[in-house]
């Protein structure tokens, strides 16, 4: 198969690719959110929108791989394994993509080049998790999955992950409704929005808790969809490691940063800020 070269070598990619990334955004903020930039540009865009756009690129792509992608699978030919977490990935999708965004009272403006970042990361990402969902290698992976705890296991931390990000990113849409029904919403040139300290749930131990939950949620999809890649070493690793664990890899490394960069930012502009409260991970950062 011509295409399977090309799907090995992104995967290796999608692999090296966030250690090198993740680390610099340390000390680069991205101009997006809290961390918008403060001047008004033809590069900065609607914040509502560009994430409609940016987000709904990996259902899309997802779908087109699963179905027009190298081992292109007709629905007749998908186990309920492989339903059952084909809709789990579209579930999120919807909601991230469409329902969450079109509830937000309203939302920063972004600099497009992270618009456009995102599109190329939801593009590879997308494609992968759907090429490999219907690859020989998904299709051998989850014949016995029922029958396996982990894939159950699996689901439920999805689940937990997906519930609890919905949850805490309510939170947070509750402050922007109330800062905008009392009128205090910076109405500048790029909308930023008015922040205060969020309260409840696992905001009581750590800054991003929807981060947090995010990550369980594709840590369960990853234990569920595909087999635990090698550890060592490294080529070895490289070679077995599957998009949904890739998914899993990159979000991490590239989401705490930012989670980091955003609790710096609590503590300097709340001097009443928990500061028992960590960054991303309870007890932990």
């Amino acid at each position: 198969m011509q295409s399977e070269p090309l799907y090995d070598a992104t995967r290796k990619w999608c692999f090296l690719i966030p250690p090198i990334f993740g680390p610099l955004q340390f000390f680069i903020d991205a101009p997006f959110g809290r961390f918008a930039p403060s001047n008004d540009s033809i590069f900065v865009v609607d914040g509502i929108k560009s994430w409609i756009i940016m987000e709904l690129v990996s259902p899309i792509s997802f779908i087109a791989a699963l179905y027009r992608g190298p081992w292109a699978a007709s629905s007749s030919a998908i186990s309920t394994p492989q339903v059952i977490l084909t809709s789990l990935f579209i579930i999120h999708y919807l909601n991230r993509a469409i329902i969450s965004p079109l509830r937000t009272p309203s939302r920063s403006k972004s600099h497009i080049a992270v618009a456009l970042s995102a599109v190329v990361f939801n593009l590879t990402n997308g494609t992968l998790m759907g090429t490999y969902l219907s690859s020989p290698t998904a299709s051998a992976f989850l014949a016995g999955a029922f029958s396996r705890p982990s894939f159950w296991a699996g689901i439920i931390l999805w689940a937990c992950g997906f519930a609890g990000n919905i949850l805490h990113d309510e939170v947070l849409l509750d402050i922007r409704r109330k800062s905008k029904a009392k009128g205090k919403r910076n109405e500048n040139k790029l909308g930023k929005e008015h922040y205060a300290i969020p309260h409840g749930y696992l905001y009581r131990y750590i800054s991003y808790p929807n981060y947090f939950c995010e990550w369980s949620e594709w840590f369960g999809y990853a234990l569920a969809a595909a087999p635990l890649p090698a550890l060592m070493p490294l080529t070895e690793t490289m070679r077995t490691v599957q998009p949904p664990w890739l998914f899993l890899w990159a979000e991490v490394l590239l989401m705490i940063s930012r989670a980091y960069r955003g609790h710096q930012w609590y503590h300097k502009n709340f001097p009443e800020y928990p500061k028992e409260r960590k960054a991303v991970v309870p007890f932990i950062f």
